[in-house]
């Protein structure tokens, strides 16, 4: 799952950021209203972590501009004043949860847990499909009951593909999803392909459908059609 931190604290977001990526997130951080706002109109985000205080801006600003442009991205607001009347702005606007500084890392990835479940997944911390489970926050794969050893890459694939079933995803988007922003820049996606193949191998092997279907000249999709 793809997160965006939107902090303009030095430290803080390095600590977000290093702490979320342990937890298995793909993670982008901006420091700035500006910079936020381009990454919110040129991407697309599972969760975004958003700051009030910002340079050149309200993170309020981009938590309206956000629900404008996406309305599947979960928000949760941070920030040092705990006001009621920012609370109730920020939940007024769209946001999903708020948070006042200090607090710790543990919980904001619990919390992030909470809203991706409840946004993709029906609430629900094991996900389903078929014969296959993931339990993201143990970022477990099982086919039958059967353990299935993937890799980080493959299991943000297979993440991404069920929390997309039966959608055309096109390899642009699931470079940016899995690899991070950078990668939407490159002309060449070939390296998806190999990593597809290794968890197709995997799941077949362990009992799982044929699930990946290629959608020549698109991308591919995720289904039991």
């Amino acid at each position: 799952m793809k997160i965006l931190i939107i902090e303009d604290e030095g430290a803080l977001q390095q600590s977000i950021q290093t702490y979320l990526e342990h937890q298995g997130f793909v993670c982008e951080a901006v420091g700035d209203f500006l910079t936020g706002l381009q990454k919110i109109r040129l991407h697309q985000y599972d969760c975004a972590v958003i700051d009030l205080n910002l340079p050149y801006g309200s993170g309020l600003n981009l938590v309206k501009e956000l629900k404008d442009v996406e309305a599947k991205t979960g928000i949760i607001i941070i920030s040092a004043k705990n006001a009621l009347e920012d609370k109730l702005k920020g939940l007024e606007l769209g946001s999903d949860d708020y948070l006042t500084k200090p607090f710790h890392l543990s919980e904001l990835n619990a919390r992030i847990h909470a809203i991706i479940r409840r946004r993709n997944f029906e609430g629900s911390k094991a996900i389903v499909f078929n014969e296959i489970k993931l339990e993201p926050e143990a970022q477990r794969v099982s086919v039958d009951g059967k353990a299935v050893d993937l890799t980080e890459k493959e299991y943000r694939l297979l993440e991404y593909f069920v929390a997309n079933k039966r959608r055309v995803l096109t390899k642009a988007a699931i470079a940016a999803h899995v690899w991070g922003d950078a990668y939407e820049q490159l002309s060449n996606y070939d390296f998806i392909y190999t990593h597809i193949k290794n968890l197709r191998k995997k799941l077949v092997e362990a009992g799982a459908g044929d699930y990946i279907k290629t959608v020549h000249g698109a991308g591919y999709k995720f289904s039991d059609n």
